[in-house]
């Protein structure tokens, strides 16, 4: 069995995102790109606007099991976003998920370094796969996971209730270390 490193606790850094342990100095910067987008939350599970902000910033705050981190761009010098590792378990499963970016850093590649950062750390920490867990209604983000080159494995029907209380769909999708690392050494190659 492999002895998992823990996957919170350290400042990630790839390009221009840096990932900081999330911490009370993150909520106000963080509620301000939270409203940047006031649309996408109705696609999420939880809502990070107005009165629901606290409440949700609160909960990402807690377990040491679901390391949560602010997305910070060098660039621009300012949080722009949230993301977080949930259920490792002891078999080398992880997944990546509540990621929410400002709509200032969309389009330009920042995701994918965000999402490349995160898969190396993971894989790095002893972990053998990471899956995604989607939202069948987010495009967007649908389309995100596929290019880094993870493989639907199935939608689980109605599985989760979100704050609107919609029933939503998920789309799962798992990317395995091999395929990462055959993935990363061709991108090198090219």
């Amino acid at each position: 069995m492999t002895d998992f490193q823990p996957l919170g606790g350290t400042v990630l850094t790839l390009g221009r995102v840096v990932l900081e342990p999330l911490a009370e100095e993150h909520l106000e910067p963080l509620r301000t790109a939270c409203a940047a987008d006031q649309d996408v939350w109705e696609i999420y599970p939880v809502c990070m606007l107005g009165q629901h902000f606290d409440v949700s910033a609160a909960e990402l705050l807690l377990p040491a099991s679901r390391p949560c981190f602010a997305i910070i761009d060098k660039k621009l010098s300012q949080v722009v976003g949230m993301t977080r590792y949930i259920n490792p378990d002891p078999y080398g499963v992880v997944e990546i998920g509540n990621t929410y970016i400002s709509p200032a850093v969309r389009g330009i590649g920042f995701n994918n370094q965000l999402k490349r950062l995160m898969l190396d750390h993971a894989f790095a920490c002893g972990y053998r796969k990471v899956e995604f867990r989607v939202d069948t209604r987010n495009k967007r983000s649908i389309a995100a996971v596929l290019k880094l080159g993870a493989q639907q494995e199935g939608v689980l029907r109605k599985n989760r209730v979100t704050w609107t209380g919609y029933q939503r769909d998920t789309a799962v999708f798992g990317l395995l270390r091999e395929d990462w690392d055959d993935r990363e050494r061709q991108s090198q190659q090219n």
